[in-house]
């Protein structure tokens, strides 16, 4: 009897955490409602460094994830560089378009919400700007050798404004 009395409070404890965990989660979508819909993604079937897509934050604010448009999801990626932007090739999320006029910086980090490296650049972190809004994307290659070519071809994507 105790021992089904102990399980049934684990229960309750774990099922509370989760119910807390989705009510932030949908208090946050609400507070970032405004944020308008991202660009439609071009049709391009070009793939890219394969990686991880970690999360989009507000920049500067590592832990303010965006909730919103599915751009705190992390999923396995692939991220193509192109004349006309990036592309975030998501499995099962919706793939992300940031135009090249819309990004304003890119970066190597240790950390972004959801993920966080030993080593000091382990992401490939980008900031672009949407609807008025500063934004980091996260982005972790598959092989760190990636890494350095994936951060000047975006840096040369910059540049050529």
């Amino acid at each position: 009897m105790k021992a089904a009395l102990g399980i049934l409070g684990t229960l309750l404890v774990l099922a509370a955490a989760y119910f807390g965990m989705f009510r932030g989660w949908r208090n946050r979508q609400s507070r970032q409602a405004d944020l308008a819909p991202l660009p439609a993604v071009p049709e391009d079937t070009t793939r890219g460094t394969e990686g991880v897509y970690v999360a989009t934050t507000a920049a500067g604010d590592w832990m303010d994830r965006i909730a919103v448009h599915e751009l705190g999801v992390r999923s396995i990626a692939d991220l193509a560089v192109s004349a006309d932007g990036l592309i975030f090739h998501r499995q099962g999320a919706a793939d992300v378009f940031i135009p090249a006029d819309h990004l304003t910086g890119v970066r190597t980090d240790r950390g972004i919400a959801g993920k966080v490296t030993a080593e000091k650049s382990g992401l490939v972190v980008v900031t672009w700007t949407h609807d008025g809004h500063q934004l980091d994307t996260g982005f972790r290659p598959r092989r760190k050798a990636d890494t350095a070519a994936l951060t000047a071809s975006i840096s040369t994507l910059i540049g050529a404004q």
